[in-house]
């Protein structure tokens, strides 16, 4: 979609697109790993992708050997997408920017070329902030997702419940399409009490308030796994840190992004890390490896 009319369409279908939705100017060399037996999915927040790419994170990418990248919070028009993050044409590129600049957006990187691309999920309100991709592959379908946050003030919490109630419906779809899912993203929500440091002082703080935990619950039943928390259970393993104070350091925490799956290729999940070695972003890129030949 070019610049000038870029929400003229909100739920866009794309078929065998090229390398990027925004502009590239390194050279073509995508690498199609079709014999590998392993699917590597990082998803991370990077709190702004130039801020994130000025401290490294293309170098730290470039050494991990993903298959998949879901990236939240660009911050960036498409054209003010760092070439960088695509490795000298490592991936093809996809991403959904907000109408409003310097703000949300999302996107996924990809070795494989998606056999269709959906940038938006159907509803004008959140389409225009940029929140959704989804890439579909013969046997897999992953999206990058970026809830709202309602931390700043109660109507962006009201934008949150609105998001929730309507997200919901499009997970239910991709529960019913039969495809093995992947679900990778910043949910702005900290689901137990093992999620968060100081659960009993944010009882009454967006990211932790009963209804949004509900919400989580409530997927969880309907049949989305918790891919991390299958493979790990261990206390203090968060994803994100205020900047404020000693926070990081500390690791007073919360585990607000998550790689949710369907059942089947939940199974198949043998690896996960929270990298924290560096700092791209307040957040931490989630990693997840599974048994899983895509095709």
């Amino acid at each position: 979609m070019r610049k000038n009319n870029r929400f003229e369409i909100l739920f866009l279908r794309v078929r065998s697109l090229e390398a990027d939705i925004s502009p590239g100017r390194g050279k073509i060399r995508h690498s199609e790993k079709t014999d590998r037996q392993v699917l590597k999915i990082i998803t991370i927040n990077t709190n702004g992708i130039r801020s994130a790419v000025n401290k490294g994170f293309h170098l730290w990418l470039a050494k991990q050997d993903a298959d998949i990248v879901c990236i939240q919070e660009l911050k960036a028009q498409p054209d003010e997408v760092p070439d960088e993050i695509n490795l000298d044409g490592t991936f093809y590129r996809y991403v959904h920017c907000a109408e409003k600049k310097g703000y949300s957006g999302c996107a996924i990187l990809t070795r494989k070329k998606p056999d269709e691309v959906i940038i938006g999920f159907g509803n004008e309100e959140f389409d225009r902030e940029g929140r959704y991709v989804e890439a579909r592959f013969n046997n897999l379908i992953v999206v990058s997702i970026y809830f709202p946050s309602g931390s700043s003030s109660e109507e962006r919490q009201q934008a949150k419940f609105r998001f929730l109630d309507v997200i919901k419906g499009r997970l239910d779809e991709l529960l019913r399409d039969g495809r093995d899912v992947v679900l990778c993203g910043d949910f702005n929500i900290a689901h137990k009490e093992i999620d968060i440091k100081n659960w009993k002082g944010n009882l009454k703080n967006s990211g932790f308030l009963p209804e949004e935990r509900q919400w989580i619950t409530d997927r969880l039943r309907e049949g989305w796994q918790d891919v991390f928390r299958r493979l790990d259970p261990r206390p203090d393993r968060f994803t994100w840190w205020s900047n404020r104070g000693r926070a990081r350091i500390n690791n007073v925490g919360w585990r607000i992004d998550y790689q949710f799956s369907t059942p089947a290729i939940a199974s198949t999940a043998k690896e996960t890390d929270i990298y924290r070695d560096e700092r791209f972003s307040d957040h931490a890129p989630l990693t997840v490896v599974y048994d899983f030949n895509l095709q």
